[in-house]
């Protein structure tokens, strides 16, 4: 544009004073002027069609966004097991950042003597104060390549994947390899339907309704529902959203809650969740697989079925802003391997089943700033074979050192035909100053009809001490039922 301006000016100047200028100089500045508008007039057009590029691009990425925007404009923040945030803090354009922070302090109004909580994947210290957990990581998006990566620390990195005993067959460690991972897992987004994602590696579980995060959880000790199904699975997701209110999810994995494969067969299930709108969520997640150790013939169904409803919304409210509750009933069996489901039978042996729900109503006041959450659910599980094994001297799992013991010289017996059955109740208030961080205090009951909570004594040894020897007329002092309070700080940015 400069050597425009300047041939004109010295085009001009020469008319100007044409006795100064010969006709052959007159006929060069000409042509040479014709070639300089000649490649302006090119580079604005080449500019106006990138332009245009880079707009189509802009909206083929907007119609790509739109595309698979799950139950797109509503609001899904009072969710129990979701995400309070509206929107993500920190969207990019290829990274959204997360952080969660969980610190708890409980009170066990037994006061072992070990510090050591008994059937809880929430808490795993008693009378303390403990980093639960510290995630970080996040989403990564290209196009339609996507990503998840969340790392996990602290005490639910040993607490949660603990009954996990499929690490026992082969080699390589997986509970060490995988424990401090939460999610991980890649795929690809197909502009399909409303959006489907195929996905692999490590995903949380959705079966119990209750988050693997507690940020996102009304209640901080999840009923027997949730702490006894799985948190995560290890395997191949695909999420088929027909239409922005249904979902469908089909699932191959390794198995139940277990990060290697526990016999020679996958598990298989699916998710299913429509919300006809933002009012409602139903859900049924469903698991078929074979579990159980070194008995492949036992095979294991699931069904976990959850209804959320919101009955009552006043946003702007400085009183009662919200109302909802949330209803989870799950069903389910192992059959085969001297085990026969519902019924027992001299033939194929003891009923080995699981049946168990919960309930919980939550209130928000002040335009959500506060909430109280008051609920809890049952158990009957013959069998124990999805109750949270005692740890300590009660640990039934095999001992690695040692494979014809179990961990524990006392070990809690899940034998067939064994019963177990349970209630528990809660309530807690939060303190929510924004939707990034949330202060509750917790109230629990439970209840066991066989002695399986920790007791003053303790699971660990006479003095509490994992260097104290275990004398043989000591024994676990597990006891039927547990009160404690909960206080929690759980942050999420």
């Amino acid at each position: 544009m400069k050597k425009i301006v300047l041939l004109l000016v010295l085009f001009f100047s020469h008319r100007l004073m044409a006795q100064t200028i010969t006709p052959q100089e007159k006929q060069e500045i000409i042509q040479q002027l014709k070639k300089e508008l000649l490649e302006a007039d090119s580079l604005k057009k080449a500019t106006a069609e990138i332009e245009v590029v880079d707009s189509l691009e802009e909206d083929q990425v907007t119609l790509n966004k739109q595309k698979g925007e799950w139950l797109e404009g509503y609001d899904v923040s009072w969710w129990n097991g979701g995400d309070r945030r509206s929107k993500p803090t920190l969207a990019g354009k290829y990274f959204t950042p997360t952080v969660m922070l969980d610190i708890n302090a409980t009170y066990s109004f037994a006061n072992p003597i070990d510090n050591t909580v008994v059937g809880s994947t929430a808490l795993g210290r008693n009378n303390e104060i403990q980093l639960a957990a510290a995630f970080i990581g996040g989403d990564f998006h290209y196009k339609n390549a996507r990503a998840r990566l969340i790392a996990m620390y602290g005490a639910n990195s040993t607490i949660i994947p603990r009954d996990d005993i499929s690490f026992y067959r082969g080699q390589y460690h997986l509970d060490n390899a995988y424990r401090y991972l939460g999610e991980a897992n890649a795929g690809y987004h197909f502009n399909v339907l409303h959006g489907i994602n195929v996905d692999a590696g490590m995903f949380v579980s959705y079966i119990g309704l209750n988050s693997y995060y507690q940020v996102e959880n009304w209640e901080y000790q999840a009923s027997y529902t949730s702490d006894n199904t799985p948190w995560f699975f290890n395997g191949i997701r695909v999420q088929v959203h027909v239409n922005k209110h249904l979902k469908i999810e089909p699932w191959l994995i390794n198995g139940w809650q277990s990060y290697g494969m526990i016999n020679h067969q996958p598990g298989v299930g699916g998710n299913i969740t429509w919300c006809p709108n933002e009012n409602v969520k139903l859900l049924t997640n469903d698991y078929y697989g074979a579990d159980a150790a070194l008995i492949p013939g036992r095979k294991r169904f699931h069904s976990d079925n959850s209804a959320l409803v919101r009955y009552y919304n006043s946003p702007k409210s400085t009183g009662i802003s919200k109302m909802a509750f949330s209803l989870t009933a799950d069903v389910g069996f192992e059959k085969g391997g001297g085990v026969n489901g519902f019924t027992s039978s001299a033939a194929n042996g003891p009923a080995q089943y699981f049946l168990s729900a919960m309930f919980y109503n939550r209130m928000w006041f002040n335009k959500d700033h506060f909430a109280w959450t008051i609920g809890g659910g049952f158990i009957q599980n013959p069998g124990r074979y999805l109750v949270l094994a005692p740890t300590g001297d009660a640990s039934p799992q095999p001992n690695p050192n040692n494979p014809t013991t179990t961990e524990g010289t006392h070990p809690f017996s899940a034998n067939p035909g064994d019963q177990f059955t349970g209630w528990d109740c809660s309530t807690n208030f939060d303190w929510m100053p924004n939707r990034h961080v949330t202060f509750r205090l917790e109230y629990v009951h439970r209840h066991a009809n066989v002695g399986y909570f920790a007791g003053h004594g303790g699971v660990t040894s006479p003095s509490g001490w994992t260097t104290t020897s275990v004398p043989p007329d000591w024994t676990p002092d597990l006891v039927k039922t547990e009160d404690r309070v909960i206080f929690a700080v759980l942050f999420r940015l």
